[in-house]
């Protein structure tokens, strides 16, 4: 199938579209940047006092790595030291009169924060995953969880709002243990030609590989409790009903499919602090307990197994905990709201985490996700090693165990997924500030410099992978 070129521009625009208002709004971050400066430098007077407040953001951190690291009495010290420091720092900007340069200056930093931003999402404002209209299916099966979001199955009826939609329905009877792997070839077997799945993202992910094994497009119905991959799909997740919309008015995405020591993954692969925690049959009736209990001896090595990670490209020695994603995160916080842009770029997320003590929890806090103790970065493959027989694996928040060394994967394009032609889609995420970019912007007529040429050339590859697919 041949797209016209109009049709290839909209799809992938070209970076310089948007660098008229961008390169305003850059200006103005830089302005906003300058005002902040000038505020500090105003208060040089009191420089004491200023380094006196960054010292109280650090103190802050370590004392959160202490609570986090120790028990007993340490524990106690380190959380009032987290909690004082901060409100010491404003104690003592409010007595030195230094109150209204802090403010005026944390203003024009956020200011500058938020134009440098929007900077950036306009100069190239992710587009959407490609989308192809599709004819609605004749045998579709949906494998329902009715406990999954605390029993949205019931609460808004999707069993019957299915099957009157022509849909077959199979729900999970959990008293005995089913295999939802098992119970989706066996709809194959019997002439299904849409796997669908109204549950959790783990379930989902059972599933998703037998359609992607079989060439059948699979579904997502938002009645789990999370449902990640739902929204980065796109789909309403507080209305499952509306995901039922994609049995008769649906249209088809591309999306890649994670696959760690041949188990599918639609989400996240978790290694290390989190993974060990979950693992405890105490965690889903008391997580913040089970965590604060476990974490003094995972984060200072006396539990859990030492861990390596290799990626295409680098050697990651130690890390306390690595999460593997499908198709990377916007930002290095998928545990707190995250979301991956793109399903469809072939590559895995990699996010690693080594703090080793009170001085890098410190610089965590000034710095977040610029510490030197996290790494991001992109890769086809992950691989995960250990001197231990077997290591914890968190799969799509599912509790797994797997013999080292664990391989991470992606399997470009090789899922079919099915959802509404009308859906709110995903929220936006902000990009993280790169102020080298955001000058290069405000002075330089080509901000990306050889990345339009790559970028164009990617476009290409993925329109030729895109026809070929279509045809």
């Amino acid at each position: 199938m041949n797209e016209s070129r109009t049709t290839r521009e909209a799809r992938h625009p070209e970076p310089d579209a948007g660098v008229g208002p961008a390169r305003v709004l850059a200006r103005l971050a830089l302005l906003c940047l300058a005002g902040a400066v000038a505020a500090v430098v105003a208060g040089t007077g009191h420089i004491l006092i200023l380094l006196l407040g960054l010292a109280g953001l650090g103190l802050a951190g370590a004392g959160l790595w202490w609570a986090l690291a120790h028990r007993g009495l340490a524990r106690l010290l380190g959380a009032a030291l987290a909690i004082t420091a901060p409100v010491g720092v404003l104690v003592l900007y409010a007595v030195s009169g230094l109150w209204v340069v802090a403010v005026v200056a944390l203003a024009a930093w956020t200011a500058a924060l938020g134009c440098a931003r929007s900077a950036l999402r306009r100069l190239r404002k992710p587009h959407g995953m490609h989308t192809r209209a599709v004819r609605p299916p004749r045998r579709a099966v949906l494998i329902m969880n009715p406990r999954s979001g605390g029993g949205k199955v019931g609460r808004f009826g999707l069993v019957e709002r299915a099957e009157a939609l022509g849909a077959r329905v199979i729900l999970l009877d959990l008293d005995t243990d089913p295999d939802p792997v098992a119970l989706a070839r066996q709809a194959v077997a019997e002439g299904a030609d849409l796997l669908g799945v109204a549950g959790g993202d783990g379930t989902q992910a059972l599933v998703a590989g037998v359609a992607a094994e079989h060439g059948l497009p699979f579904m997502v119905v938002t009645a789990g409790t999370r449902n990640h991959f739902a929204m980065d799909l796109g789909l309403d997740r507080d209305d499952p009903v509306s995901s039922l919309e994609a049995l008769s008015n649906g249209v088809e995405l591309r999306v890649d499919l994670g696959d760690i020591s041949g188990r599918p993954f639609v989400n996240t692969a978790s290694f290390g602090t989190y993974a060990h925690i979950v693992q405890s049959p105490d965690y889903r009736d008391a997580k913040a307990a089970t965590a604060l209990d476990q974490l003094p001896d995972l984060l200072t090595g006396d539990a859990g197994a030492a861990l390596n990670a290799r990626t295409d490209d680098e050697a990651l020695e130690a890390p306390q905990a690595v999460l593997v994603s499908n198709n990377p995160y916007a930002r290095a916080d998928p545990l707190t709201g995250g979301r991956r842009e793109r399903l469809d770029t072939g590559a895995l997320g990699v996010i690693a985490v080594r703090v080793g003590g009170a001085v890098q929890a410190a610089e965590l806090a000034l710095l977040g996700e610029r510490a030197s103790g996290i790494t991001t970065l992109t890769s086809r493959s992950v691989v995960v090693e250990s001197d231990e027989e077997s290591i914890p694996v968190a799969v799509d928040g599912e509790a797994l165990t797997l013999p080292p060394p664990v391989v991470c994967t992606v399997r470009p394009s090789a899922l079919r997924v099915r959802v509404p032609r009308h859906r709110p889609g995903a929220p936006y995420v902000a990009p993280t500030v790169d102020w080298y970019r955001v000058l290069r912007l405000a002075f330089d007529r080509s901000p990306y410099g050889h990345e339009k040429h790559d970028r164009a050339a990617a476009a290409r590859h993925h329109d030729q992978n895109q026809e070929q697919r279509d045809v």
